[in-house]
């Protein structure tokens, strides 16, 4: 029916928006959680400096968690429309972000950890070597989280979803492929900080992170601007509806 389809195809313009816009937000509030948190961690004693700098610990965390509930949240918006294409890889996809954000939350939490062990480090109410140990083995968490989930997990979530939107033509080949190239490179970094090579993205390899980083603003503004291509989307209703 034709009512049906004008219907459907609008819900996909309304989607696309919406994943659009959430992409803009996670990638803004994850720079503004790194803006809040500055260089604290990289104090020579930076349980000192996190405990002194405990307003800007605790927005930092709060911009990472809406940088994660965005991300997870983009990942069920798409998957009714990437389903038609290639079921098994939507899902793959969202158990992926799901993956990474799990990940992304725990060395959010850690941070946080941090904060109340700095404070009781300030406050010498235990052995101090005590708490420097809880706070060498959180700072630890976190950056491991950072390299398995937000670089790793993240990276096959990207690939996953440019995979599917490159065979479906959904949006552009060239803006998919370049997407799956920026992905592939992101998990290459997460690899390289788990061999050693650095730490993720406080290594020098993290200038490697930029073709992703630009390219999903650039699909960002595609799918606020453009949409889903309506012929591909189109193709998937049956003849005479």
């Amino acid at each position: 029916m034709i009512v049906k389809k004008v219907i459907e195809m609008d819900s996909y313009r309304k989607t696309g928006i919406i994943v659009g816009v959430l992409f803009i937000i996670a990638t803004v509030a994850s720079i503004l959680g790194k803006v809040s948190l500055g260089s604290i961690l990289d104090a020579p004693n930076y349980l000192i400096s996190i405990s002194a700098h405990g307003n800007q610990v605790i927005l930092a965390a709060l911009f990472f968690l809406i940088a994660a509930i965005a991300a997870v949240t983009i990942s069920f918006m798409l998957f009714p429309i990437l389903r038609r294409y290639v079921e098994s890889l939507a899902l793959g996809y969202v158990v992926l972000r799901i993956f990474e954000n799990v990940f992304y939350v725990v060395g959010t939490l850690g941070l946080l950890l941090m904060l109340t062990v700095s404070q009781g480090y300030v406050a010498g109410a235990v052995d101090a070597s005590y708490y420097q140990v809880l706070g060498i083995l959180l700072l630890a968490l976190k950056d491991w989280a950072g390299l398995i989930g937000t670089l790793f997990f993240a990276g096959l979530g990207s690939m996953t979803l440019n995979y599917v939107l490159y065979k479906s033509k959904l949006v552009p080949r060239w803006l998919s492929l370049w997407g799956f190239i920026g992905a592939a490179l992101i998990v290459l970094l997460g690899l390289f900080g788990i061999l050693g090579f650095g730490m993720g993205l406080n290594s020098p390899f993290a200038l490697i992170a930029i073709p992703i980083a630009v390219q999903e603003m650039v699909f960002a503004v595609w799918l606020i601007f453009k949409g889903f291509n309506p012929s591909v989307i189109a193709s998937k209703f049956p003849k005479g509806e």
